[in-house]
Parts: C-alpha cells; structure tokens; sequence
C-alpha cells in the first residue's frame, strides 16, 4: 500500500459515524448488510448513509454487491489487511513478529466480486442535446475510474446536437454511447444509485426537477445553450471551444474535491461553489 492511499483510508475514517458504520458491518462479515439495516440500526438518514458509504468504497474500507434490486454493503477486509499491515509492517525495525501482527486480528474471508466503487453523477438540461451531453463525456474521460457520467433531459430531443458530436469528436472522446434520453430513465427501480444531480440549465418552465430522493446531492451550474449560437460555422465552434473549456474546468474542480473528509452540506457548498465562481462566458 502507498502512502497516498493509506491517507485516503484513515482520511475517510476520520469521521465517527464512518468509523460506526465499519464496525456495524464488520458485524455482518462477508455476507454485508443492506442499506436499508444499516441505517436503521444506526440511525442515520439514507441520504447521509448513501454519502459515507460512498466515500468508504472510495477509500477501498468497503464493498458494495448488486443481489437483484438490493445492494449489499460488506467490508473490505482485505482492504483492513493492507491498512494495519503497512501501519506495523517496521513495527520493532522491521520485525513486527515481536510485538504481533495486527492484521492477523482481521478474519479470514473472502471477498465477494466488488462492485466499482465510483459515485454516479447525472447531468440534467431539457433537451438533453449539447450542455448535459458534453459534460458526460467529459467525466466519462477525466474521472479516472471514480465517477460514472449520465446524462437526461425533461424534453429530450431526437439526437444530440450534431455540431457538439463533432466537437467532442475532434477533442478525443468517445461518442458511441452519447444519446439523448428522458430523465425518467433514470426514476424506475432498476435505475442506477444517483449521488449527485448537476443542472446546466435554467428550470423548464411550469416544470421542477425530478425529486430523486433525499440521496443526491444536487447543484445548479447554468451554462449558456449551444442551440442558440450563431455566426459563421468558424464562430459556432469557437464558442463551442469556450463552453467545452468552462464545463471541463468545473468537472476538473469537481473531481479534485477531497469526497473522503467532507460531508455531505460540505460537499454541497462546495459543489455551488463551482457553479458560482467558475462563470462560463461564451
């Protein structure tokens, strides 16, 4: 284990409800709790639960299982194993035999396949064309494995817009799975976990936002709509460039954040942050 991630872990663990909420599933061993026990037993709101088990799985403490509709939580032991055996690894210069292995205290089991632990982040604009679709590709392509992108409209169009297409064509990404669709995909039961909802665009109007539960931390970035461009093919892509810069560098502040050592109202002020202090002028 590198230093790095052994920071991250105890980072993470730097909270009392995580540290309760480790210990309570270390309870269950490999077999895991469900969510839904685990905040009962606890007593902690789903929203708030759904964050540090977030930023648990992130930090490689615990796991999560799909069983049908249900998904397990379980801890990572080996992930313990790795943390306590690089804390004691040159316990007594180099001979931790002499005063005990901790990481034999840890049991024996194995792991369940995990699944990725990475937080789902939805981008919402009505038509679900240019502004949303731009900044699914962008985290698909900057989010190192630790966020998953989607992207829905409350009026979809038919197809994205074609200039934007070629615009993230042109700049590296990958269009293939790009479409637009309607934000109620992502409202049935078998619909992924949502922990963050990004607007890019003012409320439709006579329309509110989908209410995805207490789970989701939300945050309104509003940017300017492509579809409204004008000028020259040469000034529509300028502007384009300049959009496509504005939602990456958000995206970019964005990712950076510490998930591990905030809570969820931190990560929310921070999220409207960006959205306040990062303007995209086009």
């Amino acid at each position: 284990m590198e230093y790095e991630k052994a920071a991250s872990a105890f980072a993470a663990l730097s909270q009392e409800t995580r540290v309760r909420l480790l210990r309570l599933l270390a309870t269950a061993g490999a077999s895991g709790m469900g969510a839904g026990h685990v905040a009962s037993a606890l007593g902690v709101p789903p929203s708030t639960l759904s964050f540090h088990l977030s930023a648990l799985e992130q930090a490689g403490l615990v796991q999560a299982t799909r069983r049908g509709r249900q998904v397990i939580y379980a801890v990572r032991f080996m992930g313990l194993r790795s943390l306590l055996s690089f804390i004691t690894e040159t316990c007594c210069a180099g001979r931790p035999e002499l005063c005990g292995d901790l990481a034999r205290l840890l049991p024996d089991v194995e792991e369940a396949p995990a699944m990725t632990a990475a937080f789902n982040v939805l981008f919402l604009c009505t038509q679900n064309s240019a502004r949303s679709i731009m900044a699914e590709a962008i985290l698909e392509k900057i989010g190192g494995g630790r966020f998953n992108a989607y992207s829905a409209g409350s009026d979809p169009a038919r197809r994205p817009l074609p200039d934007v297409i070629a615009r993230l064509q042109a700049l590296g990404h990958d269009v293939g799975r790009l479409r637009s669709k309607s934000w109620a995909e992502f409202m049935r039961s078998d619909a992924p976990r949502i922990d963050f909802v990004i607007a890019l665009c003012d409320t439709p109007t006579g329309q509110q936002c989908p209410d995805f539960g207490d789970k989701a931390v939300t945050g309104a970035w509003p940017m300017p709509d492509p579809a409204k461009f004008t000028g020259s093919p040469v000034e529509r892509t300028v502007l384009l460039n300049e959009l496509y810069r504005g939602i990456r560098r958000r995206l970019e502040a964005f990712t950076s954040l510490p998930f591990a050592t905030l809570d969820r109202i931190a990560v929310k002020a921070r999220l409207d942050e960006i959205g306040d202090n990062m303007p995209v002028r086009v």
